[in-house]
């Protein structure tokens, strides 16, 4: 149990007085204040060594769980998480480490953490239980700055509210309504490379910039009916914003760190660069939403037709005040474009690295999508839905690298997963990356790419796997994805325009695969490929 340092202190101010009062031979100072400083400093290294030694290796209920290998006395499994890509070192010990649901290692300090690893300990926290497992305060307080308190980072009723308000912005009717706008910005992508290969005269890209910019530009038109014009224009204020923000960074993870021990304010003003760079990047989305949401509101108030944009659909619901609405496309805005575009740029590596997979993908969309050699043509969400191997590629590429690898709850009160107590605030791992390519619930093959699993009677939806849980990508229950209709229908539009217009291989074959942190995992430093057009 944390005991607040202002409890201590005030322990430590009573103590001193009865001492120095009665019994001043045992007093540590005969100063009061550096008395006071001494007891404070005792007690907290004491509470230090319960915390950190005693209690997580003696006395934990938890320590009886199966658990991770290599833990070092102090600083528990931390130093290979933060040494290696998020996920990874969770995605060894689901195969390697023999357990029934629930698996303990320890984080920096010991602090606890329990791995979910089979379909059942995940129905469980993210189902039939999810209100009860929740985001950690530091994690929504964290990611609260960067994607506003909207429904990614709402809890219990307000969660509940915030979703069911949302809902028809997402239903798949509406979402078929916006499949022309995802081609016609993939389209513009794939123009824009190629005039930029023939300007530059190259045959490299760096595919990964380009994804951003078109997933951008799709959330600024399909979620609020304004053209942020990021493909035509790189230097976009708002593109650049998010480049300079989810720039993967050593100073970053060591912040991220310091959040875990560090009260919110400090860490906010330690005079780093990026502080600064967060602080104005939040000040610049805060602006473009609230105006975007002026405007609509404007709109519907002198009784003009609104658009099919989610913006337009959410305010109607009435559910929302203008400051609601700023937090909610904060979250869309950031969330919804940068998850896309890490699994885009996956999607391009995995075709690179499996040419006959890429060939036979080309065939089909070229072969099925008018529009690909015909501008003028009408797209339609059937044309798109109705491609299997597309579908399968997309299916494959989010199970095999799911653009977040790892996030986390914390149980809100004592409680159990399988059977198994779990004290209150204990931090639980739903690691997507770890249970998408679990060779329990995937086979030997699990961590290989193999469209074909997706292929055949009664696989378009389940890839042979036994459980719908063997994918986490999304999430399940009430707190799953709320645009998950909505992120695989554009995924699928840009990858069938990218497709069908080149073929693709890697600029350099045999450079080692590294992935970035970050709030996505991508690969690192970018994704260079060699591009060459298709002749119609």
């Amino acid at each position: 149990m944390a005991v607040p340092k202002r409890a201590l202190v005030v322990a430590s101010a009573a103590i001193t007085f009865f001492t120095q009062r009665y019994a001043p031979w045992a007093a540590l100072s005969t100063s009061a204040i550096w008395n006071v400083v001494a007891l404070s400093m005792i007690a907290i290294f004491a509470l230090f060594c319960w915390g950190t030694l005693v209690y997580p290796l003696l006395l934990s209920p938890l320590r009886h769980l199966p658990q991770a290998p290599g833990a070092n006395f102090l600083a528990g499994n931390w130093k290979r998480i933060f040494k290696e890509p998020s996920g990874e070192p969770q995605r060894e010990w689901i195969d390697t480490v023999q357990n029934d649901g629930v698996l303990y290692y320890r984080w920096l300090f010991n602090e606890p953490r329990i791995l979910i690893t089979t379909p059942k300990a995940l129905a469980e926290v993210l189902v039939q239980r999810s209100y009860e497992f929740v985001k950690p305060e530091r994690v929504r307080k964290g990611v609260g700055r960067l994607l506003g308190i909207g429904v990614l980072v709402a809890e219990g009723d307000e969660h509940k509210r915030q979703r069911r308000a949302l809902m028809p912005a997402f239903a798949f009717r509406h979402i078929k309504d916006l499949y022309p706008v995802f081609w016609d910005k993939s389209v513009e992508m794939a123009d824009a490379i190629s005039r930029e290969m023939k300007m530059k005269s190259t045959s490299v890209v760096e595919i990964r910039d380009w994804a951003s910019r078109a997933t951008l530009d799709i959330i600024g038109l399909a979620g609020m009916g304004q053209d942020f014009n990021a493909i035509a224009d790189p230097t976009n204020e708002l593109n650049v914003t998010y480049r300079t923000i989810f720039k993967p960074s050593t100073a970053a993870k060591v912040m991220q760190v310091a959040s875990m021990f560090l009260p919110e304010w400090l860490i906010r003003a330690l005079p780093v660069k990026r502080n600064e760079e967060f602080k104005e990047a939040i000040r610049t989305i805060k602006r473009v939403s609230a105006d975007l949401v002026r405007s609509k509101r404007a709109k519907l108030e002198k009784g003009e037709r609104t658009d099919v944009d989610i913006l337009s659909v959410a305010i109607e619901s009435g559910g929302f005040t203008d400051d609601d609405m700023v937090n909610q496309l904060m979250t869309f805005l950031a969330a919804g474009h940068e998850t896309t575009a890490t699994s885009l740029t996956w999607a391009v590596y995995l075709l690179c690295k499996h040419p006959a997979e890429q060939k036979r993908l080309r065939e089909e969309v070229r072969a099925n999508i008018t529009a690909i050699n015909d501008p003028s043509a009408q797209i339609s969400s059937t044309e798109i839905d109705h491609l299997p191997y597309l579908n399968a590629v997309l299916n494959e590429t989010s199970r095999v690298f799911p653009p977040v690898a790892l996030t986390l709850r914390e149980a809100e009160q004592d409680t159990t997963i399988q059977g198994k107590f779990i004290p209150a605030g204990t931090t639980i791992v739903i690691c997507p990356w770890a249970i998408n390519t679990s060779n329990a619930l995937w086979g030997t093959d699990a961590k290989e790419f193999n469209p074909e699993r997706w292929m055949g009677q009664g696989k378009a939806n389940t890839g042979g796997a036994d459980s719908n849980y063997a994918v986490t990508t999304f999430l399940h229950g009430p707190r799953s994805c709320i645009g998950k209709d909505f992120a695989k229908a554009e995924f699928a539009c840009l990858l069938a325009a990218l497709v069908g217009r080149f073929e693709m291989e890697l600029e350099e074959p045999d450079k080692p695969l590294e992935i970035g942190g970050g709030i996505t995992s991508g690969p690192k430093g970018g994704l260079r490929i060699k591009m060459k057009e298709v002749l119609a």
